[in-house]
């Protein structure tokens, strides 16, 4: 940002709002300038233009203004409409784009959700976004339905537009290495999904089986593929199968590295040379060799 005091017209230009956006806002939400002199035009200093470029952030990923302005200012955030069908997503302090993701959810509105994770995939990368953005969403809408039953439609389409977000990643030319895949009857892929994505991002190609991979076909794709890393997920205790580690373990030539990633294997006793990241971010720097294997072993959560 720039350091010197800027007129409101030259402001609205460097955010990348119209003048009377910025007006509106000063208006309504009392985001204007700090300093008011009386008699000279108002001028934004650097402090109040980092509040308005967070103020465009958070409306650009769906968060309504007068939240997004609660949120920038300091002051209590106003409740929100329950447009879901009823139903109400308590996301904590997890932040407002995590609330306007999961408002956007709930009314269903997949348009409005795809410009969301779009957005913020283009801004903030992959690790970033799932980190602080979609991952919260799905927990919180998790949490919800745990609790009531009600919300399986909203998982559903929020789960297909976070699929569809990640896949427009543009992939590597370089051969893939890596084979990703959910252990057997595991159907949660979203954050291998995601692990493809951020590794695409850094320019490391790789093979994504997806949910459910028998015992059988996992041997079969570390035969055909001879991969160097092979990450397993498993979302559930029920769905953490060792022994499908084991067969990876086993194959010849044998994998360099092998990660178990997921909650499933939580309290599981894993084979010596198995790993487990603790986030996305800790995976990409095992498998991309950033982060020192030796690091100490934990679940990727969703």
């Amino acid at each position: 940002m720039a350091e010197e005091a800027l007129t409101a017209s030259e402001a609205a230009r460097l955010v990348g709002v119209a003048v009377t956006t910025l007006r509106t806002w000063d208006r309504r939400y009392g985001l204007g300038p700090e300093s008011r002199q009386t008699g000279k035009h108002r001028r934004y200093g650097p402090a109040d233009l980092r509040r308005l470029a967070e103020m465009q952030r958070l409306v650009g990923q769906g968060v309504a203004p007068a939240q997004a302005a609660a949120w920038v200012l300091g002051r209590p955030i106003p409740a929100a409409r329950r447009d879901g069908g009823g139903h109400a997503v308590a996301v904590g302090s997890a932040g407002p784009a995590v609330r306007g993701l999961t408002r956007a959810a709930l009314r269903l509105d997949a348009a409005e959700l795809r410009r969301i994770i779009g957005g913020a995939l283009a801004q903030d990368g992959v690790l970033a976004t799932w980190t602080e953005l979609l991952a919260p969403a799905l927990i919180h809408i998790g949490r919800k339905h745990a609790a009531t039953g009600a919300l399986v439609e909203v998982e559903h389409l929020i789960s297909k537009e976070i699929s569809v977000g990640l896949a427009t990643t543009e992939w590597p030319s370089s051969a893939a290495r890596i084979l990703l895949a959910c252990t057997d009857e595991e159907q949660h892929s979203l954050a291998l999904e995601a692990l493809a994505a951020a590794l695409a991002e850094a320019g490391v190609a790789t093979r994504l089986l997806g949910a459910r991979v028998p015992p059988d076909a996992l041997r079969e794709a570390v035969r055909r593929a001879g991969p160097d890393i092979v990450v397993l997920w498993s979302q559930t205790r029920e769905t953490a199968h060792v022994g499908q580690l084991a067969d990876v373990l086993a194959a010849r030539p044998a994998p360099k590295l092998v990660l178990a990633g997921g909650p499933g294997w939580d309290g599981v006793r894993l084979p010596e040379a198995v790993r487990r990241p603790r986030s996305l971010a800790e995976a990409v720097g095992l498998v991309t060799g950033r982060q020192p294997i030796e690091s100490s072993p934990s679940g990727v959560r969703r």
